[in-house]
């Protein structure tokens, strides 16, 4: 009899939980499956932080091949635009400095007509009918959203730019020899006006406020770029200087005298890429602002 109180008195206490607080014995012993609570695993690690570069191709390749059907029209009318306007300058502007002017700012609308208002309306499209959410929850830095959709409508801009440039050429009777220097003028000046278009269009507070800063972007660059500065007055002249693309025009003009200084080309490229740089700085800005409101 004090063999069977003992074995029971062993038993109870053998599940009296210890002085660490665990409980030692058969129940100690009960599965996960038995007491039906989840087994508690080790939180799975994050995956690493998408980069820079690899991001911003995605992206480009994706709007690339986006937009390639739905822009290639508006190409097609910003190209007819600009040369209809030299064909309009021809009976005013015989040739010279003035011919150089018209055809170097003819040239660089095409860049504002798709990089600045194509793409202001696109981002302001995009923040009214909630796409941005979509952007936000990927995992790619705000910077490769802005450059890749900026570098994506830019490269729209290459035909129509050479092509209104070598016909402005021809018609005005300006010499090509100089016109590589297309391949600086239009990355520098797309990015500087690309991030002018995507500010603009993530800033506005509603989509049809970008698409008109869009559109009132666009007539500056026609109006700024394609007169000649000395024929524009003082104050005008100011705005001129502070408009993005206006040093990518200098630098295209300049390109056809007979013997540029191409110092002064330099200068002008130098400034059209810091602009570049600072406008699409306040672009990723204002993606990264109108992504979590």
């Amino acid at each position: 009899m004090r063999v069977g109180v003992e074995r029971e008195h062993c038993q109870v206490t053998s599940i009296l939980p210890t002085e660490s607080g665990k409980v030692t014995g058969p129940k100690a012993r009960t599965s996960a499956a038995e007491t039906g609570r989840p087994a508690r695993t080790a939180p799975a690690a994050l995956a690493p932080r998408a980069r820079l570069l690899p991001s911003l191709a995605a992206v480009y390749r994706a709007q690339l091949s986006r937009a390639r059907v739905a822009r290639i029209p508006l190409l097609f009318v910003a190209t007819f635009q600009s040369v209809g306007i030299m064909v309009l300058m021809r009976g005013v502007v015989d040739g010279g400095a003035e011919a150089r002017a018209v055809v170097a700012g003819s040239s660089v609308l095409v860049v504002a007509f798709v990089a600045l208002n194509l793409l202001a309306q696109y981002f302001g499209q995009l923040r009214a009918g909630g796409g941005l959410d979509h952007y936000a929850t990927l995992p790619v830095p705000p910077a490769a959203v802005v450059l890749g959709a900026a570098g994506a409508y830019a490269s729209f801009t290459v035909p129509g730019t050479i092509v209104t440039a070598v016909a402005g050429s021809a018609l005005f009777g300006l010499p090509m020899t100089h016109l590589w220097v297309l391949v600086a003028v239009i990355p520098l000046s797309g990015a500087a006006l690309s991030g002018l278009g995507a500010a603009l269009g993530l800033l506005a507070p509603r989509q049809e406020l970008a698409t008109l800063l869009g559109q009132l972007g666009m007539s500056a660059a026609l109006l700024l770029g394609v007169l000649p500065a000395e024929r524009l007055p003082g104050p005008i002249g100011w705005a001129r200087d502070l408009l993005p693309s206006t040093y990518g025009v200098e630098a295209l003009s300049r390109s056809f005298d007979t013997h540029p200084d191409w110092a002064v080309v330099a200068l002008d490229l130098a400034v059209c890429a810091a602009v570049g740089v600072l406008s699409l700085a306040v672009a990723t800005w204002a993606y990264r602002r109108a992504a979590v409101r």
